[in-house]
C-alpha cells in the first residue's frame, strides 16, 4: 500500500485542473501581451483567473499579482518595502519560525544595513502580541509573520496583529501559502496588506503563486523588463500556470469547511491513536490553533531521518522535521524556536493530510509506525538506559 502524507510539500494536480490548463499548453499558446486573437484569448484567461483568485480572499483583481510561487511572493513583498520605505525606516520584524523565503530575504536585507527583529514563540508556536508591541520602533516600516507554520501547523493571531501594525501605521505581510485553502481569508476584514500564496499547496501546478497587494500600498518591483503584471512584475505570464491556479483555488473554496472539518477528523484519529500507542511521544505545535491537516510529532531516542526512510520502505511518504534542508544535519530551527532539545528535535515526523486521504490510509500508518519505532529504539542506548531506569 502506498500512503502520501506530505501535503505540505506539495499536492497532485487535480484532474479538473488539469483539464482547464491543458488547451493553454497546447493549442491556446498566445501571449498576453499581444494584440491579436491568439493574444487576447490568454489575456482573458489570465483575467479569469485573476477574478477567480480574487474572489476567494475577497479582495479586487487589481490586487492581485502573479508570480513564480510562494518564494517569489515573499521576497517582493519584503525586498520591494524595504527598499520603498527606506527613508522613513529600515526596520523590520518577523518571526524565528518563518519559511526560509522570509528568513533568507530578511538575512539579505540585513547585510544591506537593515535592522530584523526576530520575534520568538512559546512553546506552541505562537508570538506573543506584547512582544510584537514592545519590538515597535519610530523607524519600524515592515512586520511580516507567517499565517500559520508549515512544520508544526500553529496558526498565528493574525487579526491581532494587523490591527497591531494599523495603530502604528506599520504595513503587514503575512505568508499564507500553508493556510491558503484551508481557511477563509477575507480581506475587507483582515487588517492585511500583502499575502503571498502559492498553487502547488492545493491541488494546482508549481511554478505559479501569487501576491495579494492592497489597493494603495506602494513597493518597488522585484523583478524589472516587460511591462506585465501593470507593470509590477515583468516576465511572460505562465498562462497555463495561472489557469490551473484560478481553477485549483476556485474548487479549494466551493466547500472548505466540509473539506476542513474532514481533515480535522481525520488528523486528530491518527494524531490520537498515535499518541496513546507510541510512549515517549509529544505533539509539536498548538493543540487547538493549528492547520486541519498537520500532524508534527516527536519520538525520543530515535532520529528523524532513520524513520523517514523505514516508511518509506512500507511504503508511506511523510517528512522528517530533522532537516530544514537538504544535507543540513542541523535540527529544524522551528522546533528548536518552541524549546525543543536537538536530541528530540532530531526525533520528529511531520505528516501532513489532503484531500486524497482516506481513512484506510490512517490505519495503515497507526499500524506500520509503532512498530518502527520500536525497532529503532531498541537500538538506542538512551532508550536501554530508560528501559533499566537509570534515566
Amino acid at each position: 500500500m502506498n500512503v502520501y502524507l506530505d501535503y505540505s510539500a506539495t499536492t497532485p494536480v487535480k484532474p479538473e485542473v488539469l483539464e482547464a490548463m491543458m488547451p493553454f499548453l497546447t493549442q491556446q499558446y498566445g501571449n498576453p501581451s499581444s494584440l491579436h486573437r491568439f493574444g487576447r484569448e490568454s489575456r482573458k484567461a489570465v483575467d479569469v483567473a485573476r477574478d477567480q483568485i480574487a474572489k476567494t480572499l475577497n479582495a479586487s483583481p487589481d490586487e492581485i499579482f502573479f508570480t513564480g510561487g510562494g518564494s517569489e511572493a515573499d521576497n517582493w513583498a519584503i525586498k520591494g518595502t524595504a527598499y520603498a520605505l527606506q527613508s522613513k525606516g529600515r526596520h523590520i520584524i518577523t518571526t524565528a519560525i518563518e519559511h526560509h523565503a522570509v528568513l533568507h530575504a530578511c538575512e539579505y536585507l540585513e547585510k544591506e544595513g537593515f535592522q530584523v527583529t526576530y520575534l520568538p514563540v512559546d512553546e506552541s508556536g505562537l508570538i506573543s502580541l506584547e512582544d510584537l508591541k514592545n519590538a515597535i520602533k519610530s523607524d519600524t516600516i515592515l512586520i511580516s509573520v507567517m499565517y500559520a507554520n508549515n512544520e508544526i501547523g500553529t496558526i498565528q493571531p493574525i487579526e491581532e496583529i494587523g490591527r497591531i501594525a494599523r495603530e502604528h501605521r506599520v504595513l503587514f505581510h503575512t505568508d499564507a501559502v500553508q493556510t491558503y485553502g484551508h481557511l477563509v481569508m477575507d480581506t475587507k476584514q483582515l487588517p492585511v496588506d500583502m499575502i503571498s500564496i502559492s498553487a502547488h499547496k492545493l491541488y494546482g501546478p508549481k511554478g505559479v503563486g501569487a501576491l495579494y497587494l492592497r489597493k494603495g500600498v506602494r513597493i518597488h518591483n522585484l523583478i524589472h523588463g516587460g511591462g506585465q503584471e501593470k507593470k509590477k512584475r515583468a516576465g511572460t505570464e505562465n498562462i497555463a500556470g495561472i489557469v490551473g491556479f484560478g481553477k485549483a483555488a476556485e474548487l479549494a473554496y466551493t466547500d472548505v469547511e466540509a473539506h476542513d472539518q474532514r481533515l480535522t477528523a481525520l488528523r486528530d484519529n491518527l494524531k490520537n491513536r498515535l499518541m496513546e500507542t507510541i510512549p515517549y511521544t509529544r505533539l509539536n505545535g498548538h493543540p487547538e490553533r493549528r492547520l486541519c491537516n498537520n500532524v508534527n510529532l516527536s519520538f525520543e531516542f530515535i532520529e528523524g531521518e532513520s524513520m523517514l526512510l523505514s516508511l518509506d520502505m512500507v511504503g508511506i511518504g511523510a517528512s522528517s522535521g530533522s532537516a530544514c534542508t537538504s544535507g543540513s544535519l542541523d535540527p529544524s530551527h522551528v522546533l528548536l524556536a518552541i524549546g525543543l532539545s536537538h536530541e528530540i528535535a532530531h526525533g520528529s515526523l511531520r505528516l501532513t493530510l489532503g484531500d486524497m486521504t482516506t481513512q484506510e490510509e490512517i490505519d495503515y500508518v497507526v499500524e506500520q509506525l509503532p512498530p518502527i519505532v520500536q525497532r529503532l529504539r531498541d537500538m538506542s542506548p538512551l532508550y536501554e538506559q530508560v528501559k533499566e531506569g537509570n534515566r
